[in-house]
């Protein structure tokens, strides 16, 4: 973990109430896809924890959803510089995808998806892309993932655009040696369901510290009580246990 000083160098809606910013700073701290990074914002108590969504050089890629007063405060900020804190979490495994991994986002889980998508098509694997929304509005990096050579599929619930239904009905046909998904947990729970093979699922949690001190976000795992922050936030299929 390091933390350190970001200049915001884009910040820009590319969605219904969805926003990429780009942060210049000393990305060293992150070694992978899945990690995250955790936002100081003025008068805020608590920071913002951020999935990575892509690296280039000293530049950071964030996608964030305006959901409360934080990532609206967020919205606003058109230059400036930013407290943050980088290299968080454990981010995926990319040793076990085989050939053909499938990877799953929903929503706010679908920007790490795109770091992970390069980072295995640059390894010569053939990658199944499954993004779903609730409606065509709020759809973005489609075409990204397509640029990078992915077969891409889009779900959305009302039928707007794509395959009407959700992520688990875009599974239905696609050949896939290991899965990798982020997204709610309920949509994270019907992949599990439906999956035919080992994977690794990326969790959502409110953070307080967002790096293991405070506890907030543990979870019970096989092994015992894991934070989703330090510990994960990616957990392997066979350690997850559901709470009804």
């Amino acid at each position: 973990m390091k933390q350190g000083l970001f200049e915001i160098t884009q910040n820009k809606p590319i969605a219904e109430n969805v926003m990429q910013m780009c942060l210049k700073g000393d990305t060293s701290a992150i070694t992978g896809p899945g990690q995250f990074i955790n936002i100081k914002l003025e008068g805020r108590f608590l920071r913002r924890p951020i999935s990575v969504c892509d690296v280039n050089g000293d530049e950071i890629t964030i996608i964030y959803k305006i959901v409360g007063a934080g990532t609206e405060q967020m919205s606003c900020m058109e230059s400036g510089k930013l407290d943050v804190l980088t290299g968080l979490g454990n981010g995926y495994d990319m040793s076990l995808s085989g050939e053909r991994p499938l990877l799953i986002g929903g929503g706010a889980g679908v920007p790490p998806m795109y770091m992970l998508a390069k980072k295995l098509i640059a390894e010569g694997k053939k990658v199944t892309v499954i993004l779903g929304f609730n409606k065509k509005n709020e759809i973005f990096y489609e075409d990204e993932f397509k640029a990078l050579g992915a077969d891409v599929k889009v779900a959305t619930a009302d039928g707007s655009y794509g395959i009407k239904g959700f992520v688990t009905d875009a599974m239905d046909g696609v050949d896939y040696t290991y899965f990798y998904t982020c997204g709610p947990e309920p949509m994270l729970k019907a992949v599990y369901n439906k999956s035919k093979t080992s994977g690794q699922f990326s969790f959502e949690e409110r953070m307080g510290c967002g790096f293991g001190a405070c506890m907030g976000c543990s979870c019970k795992t096989i092994t015992g009580y894991k934070r989703i922050c330090k510990d994960g936030p990616v957990l392997q299929k066979e350690e997850i246990l559901w709470e009804d």
